[in-house]
């Protein structure tokens, strides 16, 4: 059994925005070689996401007011958590939206269903974060 392992960086300039990563884990897989397996992508920031979904701007603007109803970013003073940051409900909404995607992989090719995308899920920006691509089989 083959392995690979890349870290993707994103530096998003506004506090939430979502970003279709499936292009950039499809050169990952390319660069493996791996023909036949699984790729595992997951966020290694607790106020980010990975998520599988469609890449339909009306559904993304849906999500963000879900999220944003389920957990409102203000007033901060809501969450306990923000003593001394103003994150928690960043990390409600990571919570909500999931750590990671494993996505089989079937020819050299990622094997989806109809309108399936990964994407990155930024509720805490204006930093530098990353997500672990890993891929394993042969």
């Amino acid at each position: 059994m083959n392995h690979y392992r890349k870290e993707l960086w994103f530096n998003v300039p506004q506090r939430r925005q979502l970003i279709n990563i499936t292009p950039l884990v499809g050169e990952c897989l390319a660069e493996s070689g791996i023909k036949n397996g699984l790729v595992l992508c997951n966020a290694m920031h607790i106020s980010a996401s990975v998520f599988i979904n469609d890449d339909e701007s009306g559904l993304h603007h849906d999500f963000d007011v879900w999220l944003e109803k389920l957990a409102p970013e203000k007033p901060y003073a809501q969450y306990r958590h923000n003593g001394y940051e103003d994150n928690a409900d960043a990390h409600l909404k990571r919570t909500i939206m999931g750590r990671e995607v494993v996505v089989a992989v079937t020819d050299g090719k990622l094997d989806f269903g109809p309108w399936e995308q990964i994407f990155y899920g930024e509720f805490d920006g204006k930093r530098k974060k990353r997500v672990l691509v890993k891929i394993i089989g042969e």
